[in-house]
């Protein structure tokens, strides 16, 4: 059990890097941001709920029927 107790921080730990200056213009690109079609992912998420006939989770508005 100490074990496991010492070594669990280890997993967060290896997450953690330095990025240098000049490599944070390649993190700042569109490519890499996680919303790159905001508008794309809510047509997505309306026409699974509509075709699902459930909601929640995600506050995306309406009923089973596609109505908002």
């Amino acid at each position: 059990m100490k074990i496991l107790f010492f070594l669990t921080p280890l997993l967060f730990l290896t997450s953690c890097a330095r990025v240098s200056p000049w490599e944070r213009g390649n993190l700042a690109k569109k490519v890499m941001a996680p919303d790159q079609d905001p508008l794309g992912d809510a047509m997505a998420d309306h026409i699974y709920f509509s075709r699902e006939a459930s909601l929640g989770g995600d506050g995306v508005g309406g009923g089973g029927c596609g109505c908002n």
